[in-house]
């Protein structure tokens, strides 16, 4: 069934059940009493905000390239349409002025505006949920200092039956819950539960780092077991302990590094995860950093070492690929495609470069990229882009030899991948 026939069918269930859903949006929960500390406010408060908010990048869905720091406008593009971050400075008629802490508390948890209409969860409530009232008073404490801007917002662009918010109340009764069921271990460490809530809450990485369905809703029973991000050309690989495609191999000073610096032995932080680690994750404190790969690294293998195994590349594919890779790759990856470390990451074993998606390696052949500018490595390496330079069945050839030389088994790359992605980067 197409996206469309699917949601035809909500529809003609929508009528009967609409009446109950509203009935449950106002009843699911009870927010708690306005804390003392955040009546209080202060420094204190402020600064841990402030920490907060770029352990989640708030910054990055909230400032348009270029414009005023946490004003919005900034675009996410999806297969629904485009949403478009709002502005959250102080500002009463724009941003956030007339919330309260309540107001803000609501709105991640419960996934409602002040005025109790539903938000979109383009807005990642699902995971924002697992946020404690704590944090939350700490984050709204930070950002009711900041300087107001008089953005106003910029409405949403999405198709039909998308833009018709009514919906969401149903999209909610079939996949929206307020707490977390995941059993813990019998006896979770301090950091275990600690790197489990930052990770499925404020971090928010299952928002990319989980599968979808066709409504957008994430597939909780894969867990962390990696995505293409809808709407645009980049595929989060598992974060499971998956020993190839995932975290398996990978030592918990590995993830700590990535998360701290932008690289790491396997691996360099691209595209979204770039900006996660430049505008966020390096200025996390180390204990934070090490909780998070902590419970990342308990989490079982999904089996997606053997999904990203389904067609060979044809010998003169790889012949092609490989004079191609001689000529324009190998002085920086090394003929052998262990990279010189840390300006150029390795090709060999990379789990972007063997992921069930060839999206990741396409993209940056074709517009190249710097890993994150961060305290750990202030001058990045930089790849130029190839995408004037070579044809489609020239990127299809070249990555297809990455992805099947010096030990990789990941699936050849057609050329409707490579349009596919090219297009998304115009």
């Amino acid at each position: 069934m197409n996206k469309r026939g699917f949601m035809l069918g909500v529809l003609a269930v929508a009528v009967a059940a609409v009446g109950a859903v509203f009935w449950m949006g106002h009843r699911e929960y009870d927010a708690p009493a306005r804390t003392a500390a955040a009546e209080e406010g202060g420094q204190q408060l402020v600064e841990r905000g402030r920490y907060l908010a770029r352990l989640g990048n708030c910054v990055g869905c909230h400032t348009a390239p270029g414009g005023e720091a946490f004003a919005g406008g900034r675009a996410l593009a999806t297969p629904f349409g485009t949403f478009y971050g709002p502005n959250l400075t102080p500002d009463p008629e724009h941003g956030l002025g007339k919330w309260s802490a309540d107001d803000f508390w609501r709105a991640l948890h419960q996934g409602k505006a002040p005025d109790g209409s539903l938000l979109y969860p383009a807005f990642p409530y699902p995971s924002y949920r697992h946020v404690s009232r704590t944090d939350a008073d700490a984050l709204f404490a930070y950002l009711r200092s900041l300087p107001p801007a008089a953005q106003a917002n910029r409405p949403h662009e999405l198709g039909f039956p998308y833009d018709q918010r009514w919906l969401v109340a149903v999209w909610r009764a079939f996949y929206f819950r307020p707490t977390s069921d995941e059993p813990a271990p019998a006896e979770p460490s301090e950091a275990w539960l600690r790197g489990r809530y930052l990770v499925q809450g404020l971090a928010h990485c299952a928002e990319c780092h989980t599968p979808r369905n066709r409504l957008g809703a994430m597939a909780l029973d894969a867990g962390l077991a990696g995505s293409l991000i809808g709407g645009q050309s980049w595929y989060a690989p598992p974060l499971t302990g998956d020993r190839v495609t995932g975290l398996g191999d990978w030592t918990r000073q590995d993830i700590v590094d990535l998360l701290k610096t932008g690289i790491a032995p396997r691996s360099h932080a691209a595209g979204p995860m770039a900006e996660a680690v430049h505008q966020g994750f390096q200025y996390a404190n180390d204990a934070d950093l090490d909780a998070m790969a902590v419970y990342l690294k308990s989490l079982p293998a999904v089996g997606t070492d053997t999904a990203s195994v389904s067609g060979a590349a044809s010998s003169a594919l790889m012949s092609a690929g490989g004079k191609l890779y001689e000529q324009h790759c190998a002085q920086c990856h090394g003929a052998d495609g262990q990279g010189r470390s840390p300006a150029w990451p390795p090709l060999a074993g990379n789990i972007s470069v063997v992921a069930a998606s060839s999206d990741n390696a396409v993209h940056m052949v074709l517009s190249g990229g710097f890993a994150p500018a961060t305290a750990g490595n202030p001058q990045p390496h930089g790849m130029p882009p190839f995408g004037q330079l070579l044809g489609d069945q020239d990127v299809a050839a070249v990555v297809s030899f990455i992805r099947q030389s010096w030990g990789n088994q990941a699936s050849a790359v057609s050329l409707p991948e490579v349009r596919r992605v090219r297009e998304a980067v115009r």
